[in-house]
């Protein structure tokens, strides 16, 4: 009887979550974008764009961390716009990669972008941008606040996300 129970129980959440299926994030109106925008699309102006990308991502993850809030989110960015740009730099030293880069936070133009089949219009959002060089290659770009920088959006390699259910796993190992 206890094996039905958890049966019922476990085909009630699929029904609920849509049973594993992809599901498309919608991006909040009351959200922060990141953005890091190439110097051009060469080969080592994407390579650096990923390293910069990845190396933000990460520091902004640990100060957002513990944030509960658009507010505070954002206002930890703004005060952090210097060091970001420290760690840019730094970075693009230890490269040897000549180039400037400029760091802003304000409202940003984003062009239209289709991601998992949803279309993202174009618009002026709250971001934190990020541009090397020229400014004229392909960018990544995520959000920071709610956190779903975890779904990077980068121009190239959108169709490798793969999303998963646990429960469906479990059910398919087990039954």
């Amino acid at each position: 009887m206890k094996k039905i129970l958890i049966i019922f129980l476990i085909l009630i959440v699929l029904f609920i979550t849509g049973g594993g299926e992809e599901s498309n994030v919608i991006i909040p109106k009351d959200a922060i974008r990141f953005r890091v925008i190439a110097n051009s699309n060469s080969k080592i102006d994407q390579k650096e764009k990923k390293k910069i990308a990845n190396k933000l991502g990460a520091d902004i993850t640990t100060i957002l961390k513990d944030s509960n809030s658009l507010e505070e989110s954002r206002n930890l960015l703004k005060s952090k716009v210097g060091y970001f740009k420290n760690v840019v730099e730094n970075a693009m030293r230890e490269d040897q990669y000549d180039n400037s880069v400029d760091i802003d936070y304000g409202y940003h133009v984003f062009p239209q972008k289709e991601y998992k089949g949803v279309v993202y219009e174009e618009g002026e959002y709250e971001s934190l941008v990020v541009t090397l060089g020229e400014g004229s290659g392909k960018n990544f770009w995520c959000v920071l606040f709610p956190p779903l920088c975890l779904l990077e959006a980068e121009e190239e390699e959108t169709d490798k996300v793969e999303y998963k259910s646990l429960i469906k796993e479990v059910l398919d190992k087990y039954f």
